[in-house]
């Protein structure tokens, strides 16, 4: 039976804590080192909903992409939302590791994973780290022949089961180059126009970030943070089902994107 150490280990190989930013909280944040792993659930983010999951089904070792605690904590208590997860999850034995900028700019990770289910080639990070230019923040890549901005859109919808795509484009914009950035990538707009991506693919943006991009002729296309990450956290579920075979592992079921279009 793997500890909750051989699986740390095993996800800083396939994430290197390294990768993420400066700003970030990653890599093992709560739990025994120790424990054994019987029982493994991966999710989006630590919420109600799944904590009362992981607790029910009696998990070992959460491994949630958005890392809990985020910030420093001056103290522990159930007076915050935040608080009260913690203090349930340590109570009942669960561990937490959180993978979250690393996974995004990983080799394999989020953002290329993204790639590869828009059928896009990959050319290389928008950020590149200056000693490992093959990984980094964010993707490059090339569109096909003839895309558009709309085009691209229904790709994605297709691709992820969406029901929508909010755009900043005219619909027969064509796209020759796209920048990749899940989550609230927008910040990463400039790093896609010098890269000569003429439109950005990623999870939210601000209002002025939209207003950023359509005076510079970048086509913005909005997937929905929830949408641009949970498929990637339900394919390591598989991933890590397939070599972890001791262990039971699933994404968690009970989690949904907090938003909903009418």
């Amino acid at each position: 039976m793997p500890t909750v150490d051989d699986i740390a280990a095993l996800l800083d190989d396939l994430f290197p804590p390294a990768l993420a930013e400066e700003w970030d909280n990653v890599g093992l944040l709560v739990g025994d080192r120790r424990a054994s792993v019987e029982r493994l659930m991966t999710c989006l983010t630590l919420t109600p909903d799944s904590v009362d999951e992981a607790v029910a089904r009696r998990v070992s070792l959460v491994v949630s992409h958005h890392p809990l605690p985020f910030k420093p904590l001056k103290r522990l208590t159930t007076d915050t939302v935040e608080g009260a997860l913690l203090w349930r999850l340590a109570g009942a034995g669960v561990a937490v590791y959180s993978p979250h900028t690393a996974f995004d700019s990983a080799e394999h990770g989020i953002n290329r994973r993204l790639a590869d289910a828009l059928g896009l080639r990959v050319v290389g990070p928008l950020l590149p780290k200056p000693d490992s230019p093959e990984v980094g923040a964010g993707r490059v890549a090339d569109a096909a022949s003839g895309a558009t901005a709309d085009g691209l859109a229904a790709t994605a919808k297709s691709a992820l089961g969406l029901a929508s795509v909010r755009i900043v484009a005219r619909a027969d914009q064509p796209i020759t180059r796209i920048g990749l950035a899940c989550g609230s990538g927008a910040s990463l707009l400039d790093a896609a126009i010098a890269s000569g991506c003429d439109a950005l693919f990623t999870g939210e943006a601000t209002f002025h970030s939209c207003l950023a991009a359509e005076a510079q002729g970048v086509a913005l296309l909005l997937l929905g943070h929830y949408a641009s990450e949970r498929f990637a956290v339900e394919a390591l579920a598989e991933q890590l089902a397939s070599e972890l075979t001791s262990a039971e592992v699933w994404a968690c079921g009970a989690e949904h994107d907090p938003l909903r279009t009418v």
